[in-house]
């Protein structure tokens, strides 16, 4: 069984910085892309960031401000978040494309919760 498990939010200030972290776990064989989406209350959950092997993207409400990073060896995958908004306060859900011995799928974790205090 494929897990992926958040840790690293919290409450902070306005231009304060936090960093997530996402750990995938289980039966991988490979992991194609990993990214960061996040859910503001009554609002759509949206792509923060996505990184593959070929290059990373951002949401532009976070370019310039967020960074995502992977360690492919150890199936995990980070988002540094400076210069933090309240407009930033969501939770915020690990994905990931996981090729396992049974199949191939997209994956979440159970999210975690930032929120930026004005």
């Amino acid at each position: 069984q494929v897990q992926l498990v958040e840790s690293g939010g919290g409450l902070v200030q306005a231009g304060d910085s936090l960093r997530l972290s996402c750990a995938a776990s289980g039966r991988i064989v490979s992991i194609n892309t990993m990214g960061w989406y996040r859910q503001a209350p009554g609002k759509e959950r949206e792509l923060v960031a996505q990184i593959s092997r070929s290059g990373s993207t951002y949401a532009d409400s976070v370019k310039g401000r967020f960074t995502i990073s992977r360690d492919i060896a150890k199936n995990t995958v980070n988002l540094q978040m400076s210069s933090l908004e309240p407009e930033d306060t969501a939770v915020y859900y690990c994905n990931a494309e996981i090729i396992s011995y049974v199949q191939s799928r997209r994956y979440w974790g159970q999210g975690t919760q930032v929120t930026v205090s004005s």
